[in-house]
Parts: C-alpha cells; structure tokens; sequence
C-alpha cells in the first residue's frame, strides 16, 4: 500500500453511519480503484486498493478479523 495524492474533481466520499464528529475513514470509489482517506484532513494523501484487494478486506472485517484492532 502506498499514499496518493487526494484526487481532485468529482468523487464521491461516503463515510460509517456511526460516523460522529467527523475525524471518519471516507471511502470512495475512482476508476478501477477504491479510496480510503481522513475526513478530518480531505488534502491528505489517500490509500488505493483495487476492487479486489478491497473485497478481501471487507471479508475479513465481517468476519472480525481486525476487532483486537478497535
């Protein structure tokens, strides 16, 4: 994983229903990739996976594979 500069233009950000305060994760999709950024700073660099890479990471939230994490 490395750090891209935050895309400019017309990206949709969505955030955690549970998002309060806004210092969230954004996600977003652009092109073939799928975006994490920090609400709290939307200039920062962002994270780039591809839809699969993001697929495996959802699966393995679901299944609470990161939970010690929180």
């Amino acid at each position: 994983m490395s750090a891209h500069p935050a895309p400019s233009g017309d990206v949709e950000w969505r955030v955690s229903r549970t998002c309060e305060g806004g210092a969230c994760v954004g996600v977003a999709r652009h092109g073939e990739f799928v975006l994490v950024g920090n609400t709290s700073n939307p200039e920062s660099p962002v994270s780039r996976f591809t839809a699969k890479e993001w697929a495996e990471f959802l699966a393995g939230a679901k299944l609470g594979d990161f939970d010690d994490l929180a």
